[in-house]
């Protein structure tokens, strides 16, 4: 499989590497805890350090990736009690847009919503963890969109980057989560809040089970892993 290339304009360029930043977290490029080599991203993207600190710096305040003096930049590592802190919030956003996008969503977010669980369905039977990843994304972000909440959309989008770290070793549970999934675009087909509503929970009872039984303590300390390049 040919490695994916990552393309710049030059025009807002510092948005632009803080987007291409957050799509190689999601594309899996660096995993938890492991640094990534700044310097090889200003070779890879044709641009200097400046933007790219730039970029990195937004990232840190939005808590995906830690910043250290004299070792350098790495993707979060999460805690049990950070999983759970953030799952519960996550859980509280996604219902209340789940609920407003069964009262809202028009029947061409619909077709779409099916279209993209075919295509999970499909990457699925691949085995491709960063394909599920974004027919995840793209499921959840159509019903954010459903939901006809700007500002919630923004808020679920900002949490669902700050999960990305737990995505890794998820593979065994997609074939789950689809139908999860299924379980909820049938409540959105019906119009039905609170189907949906008890859809979206039973997905996240489920999520909930999956960080309560994770080994989290057999997890290297931070910093313990050697560095990555991208």
């Amino acid at each position: 499989m040919a490695e994916k290339k990552y393309r710049l304009v030059k025009t807002n360029l510092n948005s632009q590497i803080y987007g291409v930043l957050k799509e190689m977290i999601a594309d899996q490029r660096f995993s938890p805890g492991t640094y990534i080599n700044v310097e090889g991203l200003t070779h890879e993207l044709g641009v200097s350090r400046t933007p790219i600190w730039e970029a990195i710096r937004r990232l840190e305040q939005e808590g995906i990736v830690v910043h250290t003096p004299h070792k350098g930049v790495r993707v979060r590592e999460f805690t049990r009690e950070m999983a759970v802190e953030l799952y519960l919030v996550r859980e509280a956003l996604e219902v209340m847009a789940a609920r407003l996008a069964a009262e809202r969503v028009s029947d061409e977010a619909l077709v779409r919503l099916e279209q993209c669980l075919e295509r999970q369905a499909k990457v699925i039977e691949k085995g491709d963890a960063v394909g599920y990843s974004k027919t995840d994304y793209q499921f959840h972000k159509l019903i954010y969109q459903a939901s006809g909440n700007q500002l919630l959309s923004e808020m679920l989008d900002s949490l669902r980057y700050k999960a990305l770290p737990l995505a890794f070793g998820l593979n065994p549970f997609f074939s789950e989560f689809l139908g999860f999934h299924r379980e909820i675009l049938t409540g959105l087909r019906r119009r039905d809040p609170d189907r949906t509503e008890k859809a979206v929970r039973r997905h996240f009872q489920r999520m909930h089970k999956i960080i309560a039984d994770y080994p989290w303590e057999e997890q290297e300390p931070q910093g313990a892993r050697a560095s990555q390049a991208p």
